[in-house]
């Protein structure tokens, strides 16, 4: 069963890849590398990483943050940096 495309979703500037242009493609790692160093790959690294911890809170905490919006994540970080830069260190970000 083929798939057929949105005909309004057909843009000439960017058409749907195909087989013969799976098969021409080359692998960046297969570019010159001058060339592989012009070409920005992936993200940029942040100045800043954040990284993934474990920390037991309050339910009642985390449902009180999640009640005011889908960036809960966010707002929690400002709250914590605004804490750390209020206590006399250097706010973080």
């Amino acid at each position: 069963m083929d798939i057929l495309p949105d005909p309004e979703m057909i843009d000439d500037d960017a058409p749907e890849w195909t087989v013969a242009m799976n098969a021409a493609a080359v692998s960046v790692r297969a570019l010159p590398k001058t060339l592989q160093a012009k070409l920005k790959i992936g993200r940029p690294k942040a100045k800043d990483p954040k990284r993934i911890v474990t920390l037991r809170l309050r339910s009642s905490l985390f449902a009180a943050y999640e009640a005011q919006g889908s960036d809960w994540r966010a707002r929690m970080e400002r709250v914590l940096g605004d804490a750390i830069a209020k206590d006399g260190g250097s706010k973080p970000g």
